[in-house]
């Protein structure tokens, strides 16, 4: 049963971390100006939810060839004072724009390697943004670290900042799927990290796996997760690999695609992965993740409160984020915007005074209905069009395109609701997909997105 309904939805399709995605942005009608007025509308009428910085850290030492972030592979650490000093220059931009300090609910670094800096110029950037800042009496800080490149002195420089908790890179531990990916990392040094985190007092420390990479067998996941097991994360994010070598600046060509397991295969790691998270005491968050009850997204998806971003899943829901760095993404909830997406015109851009934006989306209002729906879909999986205010002109529709997944009993729909079942998490994307009026009305005629299971 599982093999016939991998093959029959495992189609491409977006991650909707935003919705309208990036493809579907409406550059044509996007004007800086005009995104600068939703933010500071949106700011000046959220003041009391506070914002949520996103930092985009770029600097990798070496190319991993899994990876479809937007980086800058280098070894020369003299790159980091001219970056960090771009980064602060544009928060000064927003503060200066929004006349008023920003009252600062969360901060993710991301990257890149946000650990390729020193703990010295991780505390100049913070203390350049503390100072013009507001830091909420809830606050989350958050960041994305590298095993072989965390120390324990950055590990302790971040916590004295306030950061509490964190996220390493692991992928897998298979010595072959290593040298393919060319992330090569010990167990010993896993475990090293893990124990210096804890030691130090992060309450949260997130394991990031991968499953679908290049030679990648069942007895790998299996291994993977005795592993984990020994380390028991508080969270864990099992990610598919989204192999997507069309796009510009991937590395992604280390290896044929000959080389990757199979949908069946993956669908039966994903499987194995997930029967044993449950027994070690994770639950499943969301698409992709798992906590244990005692972390703080297990509480938040609970309740009901789990929020989706650029950031993916966070428990705090804020109308504004901000994006700051070279690539970095901006969400306004009346609009997105995008940096532009290399070092050297980020830096010219921001030096000159300028805000660094190259495109984004204004959304419609049809766009804000429908990202309510897609944001159930992928937090809580159901939502609703109870309310006159949550209904759509193509919602007819697009139930009809969902009879197929009802009939195959992986949702349910109901008069004025829908639910995900059990059986239909794996292909909540599928889901969203239905709802998803600009990909129906426009489908790419080239490859664009990542296959859905």
């Amino acid at each position: 049963m599982i093999t016939s309904l991998v093959n029959k939805y495992n189609v491409a399709g977006p991650r909707y971390t935003s919705y309208p995605t990036v493809p579907y942005w409406d550059e044509s009608t996007f004007s800086v100006d005009g995104y600068l007025r939703t933010l500071k509308t949106t700011f000046e009428s959220s003041k009391s939810d506070g914002i949520s910085l996103y930092i985009h850290l770029p600097f990798c030492e070496s190319l991993c060839t899994f990876c479809a972030c937007h980086k800058h592979i280098t070894k020369r650490h003299q790159v980091e004072e001219d970056y960090i000093d771009a980064v602060l220059k544009e928060w000064t931009l927003y503060v200066d724009f929004l006349e008023d300090k920003p009252h600062i609910k969360e901060i993710h670094l991301g990257g890149g390697t946000p650990t390729f800096f020193s703990s010295e110029n991780l505390s100049k950037l913070f203390d350049g943004i503390f100072k013009i800042s507001v830091i909420t009496a809830d606050y989350e800080l958050s960041f994305e670290a590298h095993p072989n490149h965390t120390s324990k002195e950055q590990l302790q420089a971040l916590f004295d900042l306030g950061f509490r908790r964190l996220s390493f890179g692991i992928q897998d531990y298979g010595e072959k799927v290593q040298k393919a990916i060319n992330r090569i990392q010990s167990f010993e040094q896993v475990k090293a990290v893990t124990e210096w985190s804890r030691e130090i007092g992060y309450t949260s420390v997130s394991h990031d796996l991968i499953f679908g990479l290049p030679f990648q067998t069942l007895e790998n996941i299996k291994d993977n997760i005795t592993k984990t097991a020994d380390l028991l994360p508080d969270r864990i994010s099992l990610y598919s690999y989204a192999h997507v070598p069309w796009v510009k600046g991937v590395g992604q060509r280390g290896f044929d695609e000959k080389d990757l397991p199979k949908p069946k295969q993956k669908r039966e790691m994903y499987e194995a992965a997930k029967s044993a998270f449950s027994d070690l005491g994770y639950d499943e968050i969301g698409m992709d993740h798992f906590a244990l009850k005692t972390d703080s997204l297990y509480k938040s998806a609970k309740s009901k409160s789990l929020h989706r971003n650029f950031m993916g899943y966070t428990t705090n829901k804020t109308p504004l984020m901000i994006g700051l760095g070279m690539s970095s993404i901006s969400d306004s909830w009346g609009g997105f915007s995008q940096n532009i997406k290399t070092v050297k015109s980020y830096q010219e851009c921001v030096q000159t005074g300028q805000f660094p934006l190259f495109r984004g989306h204004i959304l419609s209002k049809e766009d804000k209905v429908i990202r309510k729906h897609i944001l159930n879909l992928m937090c809580h999986f159901e939502t609703s069009w109870q309310s006159e205010t949550l209904r759509f002109e193509g919602l007819e529709v697009t139930l009809e395109r969902l009879q197929e997944m009802e009939k195959d009993e992986l949702i349910q729909i109901n008069d004025s609701s829908l639910i995900v079942l059990e059986n239909g998490i794996p292909f909540v994307r599928n889901v969203c997909m239905a709802f998803d009026q600009h990909l129906m009305k426009n489908q790419p005629t080239k490859s664009v997105f990542s296959m859905t299971i």
